[in-house]
């Protein structure tokens, strides 16, 4: 794993990086729903066209249809948390995700060349603005793993997320997410959030909610709308 020595330097962003809080509190208990409603109107064409198609259309006797199910079931948690990674920013710099301690963070893995590319981006660009000065933060990881739509440099992947959707929230190095070079930190949150389809990320865009205090609190499948979350960050903001 990487080395755990906390790095002054700040993960990239377009902008500025906002004022760090602290917690030193752990939660005992972590809990998955992943079953949120999801509209696929439009995006959803482009969804099954960039082969999530292949997934089956009825799983043990439950429709699938525009609806993503998951196991919802406590999950005890560990000593570790999402804090005691160390990642690369997308410059190669090493950042200890330590420095997000007292903020939620909601963690996707994007790309540049997907069909919810277009949508995803400036959601999550808005929801960002929208509460960042109240500690939350998005943490993007670059991933080539599905439909090779990921295909460019870090210095390409920076220059399309930063200019063509204005995003300011961190963005870091291309990993991958699954596999056996899958990076650390996201073997830490398939293991503390798995689904019904297993702990294998399904697509681009999955998204991970994770709490103050470093631990995985919610999963939602590729196609659920950032808009969609906002009642979960909003919770997890408001919790101590």
């Amino acid at each position: 794993m990487a080395s755990m020595t906390v790095s002054s330097v700040l993960p990239v962003r377009c902008l500025g990086p906002a004022k760090r809080q602290s917690t030193s509190k752990i939660s005992s208990m972590a809990f998955l729903d992943s079953s949120h409603e999801t509209s696929l109107g439009s995006s959803k064409s482009a969804f099954l066209r960039d082969g999530f198609s292949s997934l089956s259309s009825n799983i043990s006797g439950l429709p699938l249809k525009s609806r993503y199910f998951s196991v919802v079931f406590a999950r005890a948690a560990t000593e570790k948390t999402i804090h005691d990674f160390t990642v690369k920013d997308i410059d190669g710099n090493d950042v200890a995700l330590s420095k997000f301690k007292g903020k939620v963070l909601l963690i996707v893995n994007v790309a540049s060349k997907c069909g919810l590319t277009s949508s995803n981006y400036p959601e999550l660009s808005n929801v960002y603005d929208k509460y960042k000065t109240q500690g939350f933060e998005i943490l993007a990881f670059p991933c080539n793993q599905f439909g090779g739509q990921e295909p460019g440099s870090n210095a390409e992947i920076k220059q399309f997320a930063c200019t063509r959707y204005k995003a300011e929230f961190p963005i870091f190095d291309k990993i991958d997410v699954n596999g056996p070079n899958t990076a650390p930190v996201y073997e830490f949150l398939k293991k503390n959030a798995g689904g019904l389809f297993g702990d294998l990320i399904k697509w681009n865009f999955e998204k991970f909610l994770v709490d103050k205090n470093g631990v995985v609190v919610q999963r939602y499948a590729p196609t659920t709308s950032p808009y969609q979350i906002e009642k979960d960050i909003q919770k997890a903001l408001a919790a101590a």
